[in-house]
Formats: C-alpha cells, sequence, structure tokens
C-alpha cells in the first residue's frame, strides 16, 4: 500500500521501470520446444534462469507483471546467497548498494537483553548478512538476465494453463500480444506464494499457519543507528507485541511489527492508525525528527510445503515450493539454494550427461532443507508470536529472567539462516567418512572458503563441474595423479585443486599453504581429498586416497551412477 494521493509505484527511492510485451516467435507459427520454462520472474525465477546459464542451458523466463514487485519484501541476503550471486555473474552491484551486518540486538521493555555477533572467519569474503530492498534485488538479477543472450525473458506474459506429457510440457500463455502454446521440456514454477501452477496441477501447500500478524512499513528517515538487526519486546510504542528495525540502503528503515491479539487488521492498515503506531515505534528508539512513510503490507508467520516438489517434468522452487516465516530471514535465501540444487543437475540431465534419475534428488535435498528450516523458524516464531497462553507466559517469564540471568538471553535471539546439510542424501554416499575427521566441514556441507596469499579465495577457482582438493607435500603420489586423470575423464568440467604445505610449490597453479591454515581449516594432512559437487557443496572426504568411493560418489553426483 502507498500514502494517500501517491501513485502504486511511485517511491521515494527506487524508479521502477516498465518492460513492455513483445511479438514472440510462437505468435507466428514457430514450434521450437524450449529446453525449460520458467514461470515467474522473481528473484528465484531469475536465478535459476542465471544458474541455467551459467551451465550452457537457454531458458524462457516469463512473468505477468511489467515492472518489479514493490516494497522491500525480502531484504536480508545471507553469505551463501552472496556465493550463489558470485558463481551467476551478478554480485558486483549486490557488494556496492547492499549494507552488510553481523550483530544484532535483542531489547525488553527498553533494556537490551541480548548482542548477536554472527561469526566471520578471516577467510570469508562477504559477511554473514546484507540489507538490500527487493526491487534492487530484482533490478540486478534482471540487468544480468537482460545481458544473457541464453535468456529469452518475457514480460507480461502468464501461464495460463498447463499440459504435462511423458517427454515435455506444453503450456498455454497469454499476453497482450495474443495466446500461444510454447512447448518445453521442462518447467520450473517459481510463481510465488499463490502459485498458480500449484493450483493447476491440483496441489496444496500443508503444515501449520500461526495466529501473529505483523505489519511492514518502510520509511525513509534520517537515523544514525548502525546496519543492525533489532528486536524489541514489548516496547511502550508497541505495548504486548514485537518490532523488529532493519536499516536499509537509501535511507531507507524497515518496521515490523506485531499486532496485538484481537486487534483488527483492517484498522491497523489505515494510513492514520499506520503513521500513529510507527510514529510511536520511532520515538522508543529516540528518533524525533521527521520521517516519510514509504510503503506498508501486512503478513502471518507459516510452515507449508509441498510434499514433493518434483511432479514429472514440473518443477516446484522458492515460494510455490515452500513458505516460511520471515524470522531468521530463510524465504529468498532457501529459495535462492533451491534455484542453484536444481539448476546444475537440470544442466547436466539436458546436455544428455546425466540420466534423468540424477533430478530425483532435488526435493529430497531442498524439502530436507525446507524441514530445517520449520523446525529452527518454528521456535523464532512461537517466541516472536507466542500461539497460546502457555507459550505468552512462558515468553515473558524468559524475558523478565533475561533482565537479570543469561541463560535465557539466546531465546530472544531471531534464529539466522544456515546452509542446509545434504549429509543423508543419496550424493553423499560415504558420509561416514566425516568420523576419521578430528573436524572440518562435514559431509553434506557447504565447503568453507579461505583467503589466499595473493588476495584471492580459495573457492574462486572452483568450477562448474566437481571440484576435488587434494592436500600434498609438495606433488601428488601416482595414485592421486590417476585418480584426478580418471576425475577428469568421468566429467569434463571438473578442476583439480591442489594444496601444498611445500613453501615452493613443484606443481604448476598449487596453492601454496605455507602456514598449515587451510589444512587446518579442513582438518586435512598430506593425503586428504575433499570431492566438491557443482553448488560447492562437500560430496564426500576422505583421509586417503579410496578409489571405488571417490569415483561412486562423483558418479553419483553425475547421473552416471546408481544410487
Amino acid at each position: 500500500m502507498r500514502p494517500a494521493g501517491k501513485g502504486a509505484l511511485e517511491s521515494l527511492y527506487f524508479d521502477y521501470p516498465r518492460f513492455a510485451a513483445r511479438r514472440v516467435p510462437e505468435l507466428d507459427g514457430a514450434t521450437t520446444r524450449h529446453p525449460v520454462l520458467i514461470a515467474g520472474a522473481g528473484p528465484i525465477g531469475m536465478t535459476a534462469a542465471l544458474v541455467l546459464a551459467r551451465h550452457g542451458i537457454r531458458s524462457v523466463l516469463i512473468d505477468r507483471k511489467d515492472t518489479f514487485n514493490d516494497g522491500s519484501r525480502a531484504i536480508c541476503i545471507a553469505r551463501p546467497s552472496m556465493h550463489i550471486l558470485e558463481r551467476i555473474g551478478a554480485v558486483a552491484p549486490f557488494v556496492e548498494k547492499a549494507l552488510g551486518w553481523r550483530f544484532g540486538r535483542s531489547y525488553y521493555r527498553g533494556e537490551q537483553i541480548f548482542q548477536l555477533e554472527m561469526p566471520q572467519p578471516s577467510g570469508e569474503k562477504y559477511l554473514p548478512m546484507y540489507n538490500l530492498q527487493q526491487q534492487y534485488i530484482e533490478k540486478f538479477l534482471h540487468d544480468a538476465v537482460a545481458a544473457n543472450d541464453l535468456i529469452d525473458m518475457r514480460w507480461q506474459s502468464e501461464l495460463a494453463g498447463i499440459e504435462r506429457h511423458e517427454d515435455g510440457v506444453s503450456a498455454r500463455i497469454t499476453s497482450p500480444e495474443g495466446g500461444y502454446w510454447l512447448d518445453a521440456f521442462y518447467v520450473l514454477a517459481a510463481d510465488g506464494a499463490r502459485s498458480p501452477i500449484r493450483s493447476m496441477l491440483g496441489l496444496r501447500l500443508k503444515g501449520d499457519n500461526y495466529e501473529g500478524r505483523y505489519v511492514i512499513a518502510d520509511i525513509r528517515m534520517d537515523h544514525d543507528f548502525p546496519t543492525e538487526r533489532r528486536a524489541f519486546f514489548e516496547p511502550s510504542g508497541n505495548p504486548g507485541g514485537t518490532v523488529l528495525i532493519h536499516k536499509q540502503p537509501d535511507d531507507i528503515w524497515r518496521v515490523d511489527y506485531q499486532l496485538r491479539e484481537g486487534e483488527s487488521e483492517e484498522e491497523a492498515l489505515k494510513e492514520e492508525n499506520l503513521r500513529a503506531r510507527v510514529g510511536a515505534i520511532l520515538a522508543d528508539i529516540g528518533h524525533t525528527k521527521p520521517w516519510e512513510l514509504e510503503w506498508w503490507s501486512v503478513y502471518s508467520a507459516n510452515t507449508l510445503c509441498l510434499e514433493d516438489y518434483r511432479h514429472g517434468r514440473v518443477f516446484f522452487i522458492g515460494d510455490a515450493a515452500h513458505i516460511v516465516p520471515i524470522f531468521g530471514v530463510r524465504g529468498l535465501n532457501n529459495g535462492l539454494a533451491d534455484a542453484e540444487n536444481l539448476g546444475w543437475k537440470l544442466a547436466l540431465v539436458l546436455h544428455g550427461e546425466a540420466d534423468d534419475r540424477l533430478l530425483d534428488s532435488y526435493s529430497p535435498e531442498r524439502r530436507g532443507a525446507t524441514l530445517d528450516v520449520f523446525a529452527n523458524a518454528t521456535k523464532s516464531t512461537r517466541f516472536m508470536t507466542p500461539p497460546t497462553r502457555g507459550w505468552r507466559l512462558a515468553r515473558e517469564a524468559a524475558l523478565s529472567l533475561s533482565l537479570k540471568h543469561e541463560f535465557p538471553r539466546g531465546l530472544a535471539n531471531p534464529r539466522q539462516m544456515q546452509p542446509y546439510t545434504y549429509s543423508e542424501s543419496l550424493l553423499t554416499p560415504y558420509a561416514g567418512r566425516d568420523a576419521e575427521f578430528a573436524g572440518g566441514p562435514v559431509c553434506g556441507s557447504v565447503a568453507p572458503n579461505a583467503r589466499l596469499a595473493d588476495g584471492s579465495y580459495l573457492l574462486d577457482r572452483a568450477g562448474n563441474g566437481m571440484t576435488a582438493i587434494l592436500f600434498c607435500e609438495e606433488q601428488p603420489t601416482a595414485e592421486q595423479a590417476a585418480l584426478l586423470g580418471r576425475l577428469g575423464r568421468v566429467d569434463k568440467r571438473f578442476v583439480p585443486m591442489l594444496v601444498t604445505s611445500s613453501g615452493s610449490a613443484s606443481v604448476a597453479n598449487a596453492i601454496v599453504d605455507g602456514d598449515g591454515e587451510i589444512a587446518r581449516l579442513f582438518a586435512a594432512v598430506p593425503g586428504t581429498l575433499y570431492l566438491l559437487r557443482p553448488d560447492l557443496h562437500i560430496a564426500g572426504r576422505w583421509k586417503a586416497v579410496v578409489l571405488g568411493e571417490i569415483l561412486k560418489t562423483a558418479g553419483l553426483c553425475l547421473g552416471s551412477e546408481t544410487p
């Protein structure tokens, strides 16, 4: 919603472009079967198109609107998502514009009771979290999409019907230029929480709905508090409720406040009432200078998902597959991980290098990630919006004790998003090897990064296919060299990375780990090998070469082995 007298897209800080519908070949009789049709050009759909393009796959990307989504909506981009944006070639404007942060504060009745400090390893390229309005997220991704010849972007194009076949999908598209049928081998449904494709297939999200409702208000003000997430429990400006405040670029601040039990949503969304509530909240944090209202909306906390994210040749990603509570910034980031997970697998299949059964790993992996999010987000949601009188009493007791005692204070922290570990995936068959290590990243987790002596980073050297990180003293043994050769033959995109402990590596392009920092990060000794998937999750790790296990793991990830 916009203030009275403002147009639907009249913003204080962002100029919304308008994208025209265009005449496409299908309207003139073309019958091309496209590799992939992506419905929904929000952040998840555009990321999926860019992941596919990175792997050489063409796609048609459609959206029924003629511009980007309005309002701040999803604003927090986690570190793993920045790595995804980097791999699809879109990260530069995000780094330049977004506001990075790693601290958060929680208050109870005006008194600080908790300070969050997210870890920042010395070798990491990105901060744990970045704030950026969704309009900018979509603009920067669209700029990358528009510059990519492998992506056919079609605005004002709505998927109005779908027919599934054994060897593909036919979609009926409507646009101002006319209607047509578009054929594709696969369809990705990135069409949001109210997914029309989900309805067309007769599918429903299942899970829990929470009664707590929050109003989102974007405001512009000159306020000097640093970029940190602030959570206020029972502040005087919103008695009996919770308030979250985030700083964004362009002096825009996101204020989320909980509606009280029995409070009318209709009354709360009236502009005069909203201005009064936001004004009281700002007074609570000591801001007495003028401020301007930009946009507002309302949301409820839900944990809902499909039972299966794959339905034949139709795949659901992002909010079309799952809806998670806003607490812990998991919605956008989970969706970006969906897009990358499915993208590299789909590319292998469409290139004819993997069997279609590789795609069966998408839903278990990403639905597992969703259920993990639910388990963590539910804890946050029950604390942020207590669903029963018992939970309200428990929260009040914990908050009261937090004024004088340390032990309950962590409960007041809206838990932040963490990347999911695919330890139980069929593509991670030898997770039991973790027992041989005294530490380091476990099988299925995202590989850690490390800053190198020349200022670059370890994962900058990873490829588009499988990557092996081999630790050795000076150069690989004959057995190790033979293994790397075999991996190169089963995956033409394979990249070997050699980390040597010698002060002067005798192998070209080897990474010299003179101080042993990389080895310590990976709990590695000479002979240790880590095998990374294209999405840089660890498919397996071995203290020494076990040829059959390593080749089988690579075959599973490449779709050439049967689980």
